[in-house]
């Protein structure tokens, strides 16, 4: 069943799911879908603070479809707010289905990432 609305925010990251990720039933383990969602966030909230950040929360995470081996997961982020050294994303995982192409969301949650400078503190967001 392909949302309608498509992705929301930019591609971050494209990676194909593979046997290992998979659980005795064929489908991708959600720890799996959720990593990938969690290195796309990272990519982007570092490319946003200009530094090192890591995870702070995960809010809402929610699995709307299984990922099964062969898909391509497509992982989009898109900034919805930054405070003093915090980063706000939605990140949703599209997965590109194996054979026929069809595109389904499969997941989606807001990540809280935080700037860290380089003793591990949190530290301020640059300005654009």
């Amino acid at each position: 069943m392909a949302d309608t609305d498509g992705p929301q925010g930019q591609l971050t990251l494209r990676t194909l799911a593979m046997p290992g990720d998979a659980n005795a039933a064929g489908d991708i383990f959600g720890g799996w879908v959720m990593s990938q969602m969690d290195l796309a966030a990272g990519i982007r909230a570092a490319e946003r603070a200009r530094g090192r950040v890591v995870t702070r929360a995960v809010k809402e995470m929610a699995f709307e479809l299984p990922v099964r081996i062969g898909d391509t997961i497509n992982v989009y982020t898109e900034l919805t707010g930054v405070g003093r050294s915090s980063i706000t994303l939605l990140v949703e995982a599209w997965a590109r289905r194996y054979l026929t192409g069809e595109l389904d969301k499969v997941a989606a949650a807001t990540f809280i990432m935080v700037a860290l400078d380089h003793d591990g503190h949190p530290t301020a967001v640059p300005a654009e």
